[in-house]
């Protein structure tokens, strides 16, 4: 359902670990109507291995040094924005476990808009979770706004390449209903923490440690070996779900390990695009990854399809995660659903989110 446009700042700070991305949008729930500024605010070294020790744990005790790098850090860059009407607060993923414990994104949305005086959304999965969902990913709803708004026809890919890549299916003749999104794989997780480890950059630049190796196709086919690659989608993955691959590849050299992996994230994602319900007209890059030309090639390669980025449609890639959760906040304000048993496994249509600071 449509409300009255708002301008909403979206914050999305990702499985990378590498920052806070912020940018905002003009919609009314439904349409993008105009794209804001946008920002990115990274962590230190030392607020990212604060994040780092934490990765995996739930609620509770020790996690105050991690709980105030998120919240420093997002009222730092929400801070720098003029005009904002409503907030999307992602926070910052730690757990995601919905068969089992549940999801824990660190942050305090409350805290938030009492400091900055700013109503924020937040906490966007938890109730997906409950009524058994996935709680992820949550982004297709904007990815089908953003086919809309590129007046696309044919059916196409949304994917992200984040720490963990996701992907959704989009036919823009039809609603959200008709979306089909899961988590494909392990895509910069495992390159950025060996390459960290390794080097001391947080990532693999343009992907030219990657073209200087050799894959190792054993690895590749253990990987899509695993039971995850024959669950019906939706489904969605946790950052760490599949540690295996960075003791499999522990003993190559550097550009040989990369490579590796790069590959095991292109062959994720063929083997996602293959349970898609049509043959899509392109996959559209999302995401930090998108910026990884051998990552880019290796997916051209495995899925046979046109890969384009999602920039040539009007869009910032950088920033499409953090529309997503201002755009998303606006339909949570509105009482629209923000996922769909298409996109997370729900039962029915759901709109998750605390909204906090309303008047």
């Amino acid at each position: 359902m449509k409300g009255k446009p708002l301008w909403a700042l979206g914050c999305m700070s990702g499985t990378s670990l590498d920052g806070v991305d912020a940018a905002l949008v003009l919609t009314d729930g439904e349409r993008v109507l105009e794209q804001g500024p946008s920002a990115y605010r990274p962590y230190s070294a030392t607020e990212r291995a604060a994040l780092r020790a934490v990765l995996g744990r739930w609620p509770g005790p020790g996690l105050e040094a991690a709980l105030a790098v998120v919240q420093s850090a997002h009222a730092e860059i929400i801070s720098g924005f003029q005009d904002v009407e409503i907030v999307g607060f992602h926070g910052q993923t730690l757990a995601h476990d919905p068969r089992g414990a549940g999801t824990h994104q660190l942050g305090d949305g409350a805290a938030l808009s009492q400091a900055l005086g700013v109503p924020v959304v937040w906490d966007f999965r938890s109730v997906d979770v409950s009524l058994g969902g996935e709680g992820a990913p949550l982004a297709p709803i904007y990815h089908w706004a953003v086919a809309r708004h590129a007046r696309l026809e044919n059916p196409v890919c949304f994917l992200n390449l984040g720490g963990v890549g996701n992907l959704t299916y989009v036919d823009p003749s039809k609603g959200p209903e008709a979306m089909l999104a899961f988590d494909t794989g392990p895509v910069n997780a495992p390159i950025d923490d060996l390459v960290l480890g390794r080097t001391g950059q947080p990532f693999d630049t343009g992907g030219a440690l990657a073209a200087a190796g050799q894959i190792v196709q054993p690895i590749i086919d253990r990987l899509l070996d695993q039971d995850y690659f024959l669950r019906i989608p939706p489904k969605s993955l946790d950052r760490n779900d599949f540690s295996w691959l960075s003791e499999a590849v522990c003993e190559l050299e550097t550009p040989d390990a990369v490579a590796t992996l790069t590959a095991c994230g292109a062959a994720a994602v063929a083997a996602g695009v293959s349970l898609m319900p049509h043959a899509p007209s392109a996959i559209v890059l999302c995401g930090g990854g998108r910026k990884n030309n051998y990552m880019k090639q290796s997916i051209a390669k495995f899925t046979s399809c046109d890969v384009t980025d999602v920039d040539a449609l009007g869009f910032d890639g950088d920033m499409i995660e953090a529309q997503a959760f201002g755009f998303m906040a606006v339909r949570v304000l509105n009482g629209a659903p923000t996922s769909f048993p298409g996109t997370t496994g729900v039962a029915a249509p759901v709109g998750g989110g605390v909204t906090s600071g309303l008047n």
